[in-house]
């Protein structure tokens, strides 16, 4: 009890509250009941109970500083450029084969669940997941020629040129 009183006050400098966390230390070991005797080390597990509790403590008595008044809000961004990457969208879809285009549009833009085309077109579930996956793979590479996307550093869409809609 000494030994872990005189840690948890060196550690935490917080005095007279360091007998708290004991406290609490060894509500935890009795807690455990039987099992605190199969410790194969006590000393040891109560001194890793002691360093979380103190840990926990130091987390929930983190002090906040507000901020002044007059701090600008930071200014969000209109929407994200991958956004109006849609634009392509519609002509790049065009230019997929009818089954990538029906794998696309029930799934990712209709919202239909995987399974639901599976029985749609009587195949299994993982071969819908593979068709599916397939299409995604051919779309995107579609768009990144077609609308000449290009990524930024973290992988992000950052720029690309958009295609003029098909007229009929």
């Amino acid at each position: 009890m000494a030994e872990l009183r005189g840690y948890l006050r060196h550690r935490s400098g917080l005095g007279d509250e360091a007998d708290d966390l004991l406290q609490e230390v060894f509500i935890k070991a009795m807690r455990q009941d039987i099992l605190f005797c199969a410790i194969e080390n006590p000393r040891a597990w109560l001194f890793q109970v002691a360093r979380n509790t103190l840990a926990d403590r130091l987390r929930c008595a983190r002090e906040f500083i507000s901020l002044p008044e007059d701090v600008p809000a930071p200014i969000a961004d209109e929407h994200p450029v991958v956004d109006d990457l849609s634009q392509c969208l519609p002509r790049v879809l065009s230019e997929l084969s009818a089954a990538d285009r029906l794998a696309i549009t029930f799934c990712d833009i209709e919202g239909y669940s995987q399974q639901a085309l599976a029985d749609q077109l009587g195949i299994s579930l993982p071969g819908a997941k593979s068709r599916i996956q397939r299409a995604r793979k051919r779309l995107r590479d579609r768009l990144v020629k077609a609308c000449q996307v290009t990524f930024g550093d973290k992988g992000e869409v950052c720029c690309f040129v958009p295609r003029p809609p098909l007229t009929e």
